[in-house]
């Protein structure tokens, strides 16, 4: 007589051992491991899922790991594991994790440095960026248009990133502690070559920037004369020739592919 077939856990049980598990990889130092699983094989799944867990943050947001020193990342990347619970499975939406989890420990005052979740931001759209499914290819311009005289083409893969904190100073040796009187303009932009670039800018070429994305039928020039009209009155004339030359250099930089195809 064959021996009877094993039966399963009941959904229940299994469920519940899946909890016990993860909550002492998650809090081994409160959640108790579950029973009957030696410690030497739960401290191989320990330190496996924490070690990959932190290779990810640090290596996505390297700005970040150099404010801490060892100890201090433990305890910080610890606790991020611990506390956080993802709202995605996808590895690529880990670093957005990230930021949510900064946007709870701002909310709940845990004294990180003020200009933490900024820098984490920072650090996390240029990989937002690149993973960005909108193609240059797809958007029908003329490369070859004057940005100028012609209606311009903004493109997709251009971002303008606005701080309250010079983000892109920051590092282990400045860490400000006040917020100063001016914010910070980052354009990002992704060219034709795939590659991500930084470029700080002013707020004015960020208003300028902001018309000529929502522009569908004024020239380039008319859409920096419309901007100094409203934010530049009195010194119009000195700030019409450098938005020219800014008008030529978002070109240059791609974040402008061209003109309106005719």
């Amino acid at each position: 007589m064959s021996a009877p077939p094993e039966t399963a856990p009941a959904p229940g049980r299994t469920q519940a051992l899946q909890h016990a598990f993860t909550a002492h990889i998650r809090d081994p130092e409160h959640q108790p491991a579950p029973a009957g699983i030696e410690d030497r094989r739960m401290g191989i799944y320990r330190d496996l899922v924490y070690s990959n867990m932190e290779s990810f943050i640090s290596s996505n947001f390297p700005v970040i790991r150099s404010l801490y020193n060892d100890a201090e990342w433990s305890v910080f990347a610890h606790d991020f594991f611990r506390e956080h619970r993802c709202h995605t499975p996808l590895f690529p939406e880990f670093a957005r994790e990230f930021l949510r989890y900064l946007e709870t420990r701002q909310q709940q005052d845990r004294g990180d440095p003020p200009f933490l979740l900024e820098l984490a931001h920072y650090e996390w759209a240029e990989l937002a960026l690149s993973l960005e499914e909108a193609e240059i290819a797809d958007v029908p311009h003329d490369p070859a248009g004057d940005p100028l005289e012609e209606i311009v083409v903004v493109s997709p893969l251009a971002w303008v990133l606005g701080y309250r904190f010079p983000v892109q100073r920051i590092s282990s040796s400045f860490r400000p502690t006040e917020v100063p009187p001016e914010p910070t303009w980052i354009l990002l932009v992704r060219g034709r070559n795939d590659e991500v670039r930084f470029h700080e800018i002013n707020a004015l070429s960020a208003v300028l920037i902001e018309r000529l994305q929502q522009n569908t039928d004024l020239t380039g020039l008319q859409c920096l004369d419309a901007v100094l009209a409203e934010h530049a009155a009195g010194d119009g004339g000195a700030l019409r020739e450098a938005g020219k030359a800014v008008l030529v250099e978002l070109k240059e930089r791609e974040a402008i592919l061209g003109t309106l195809a005719i």
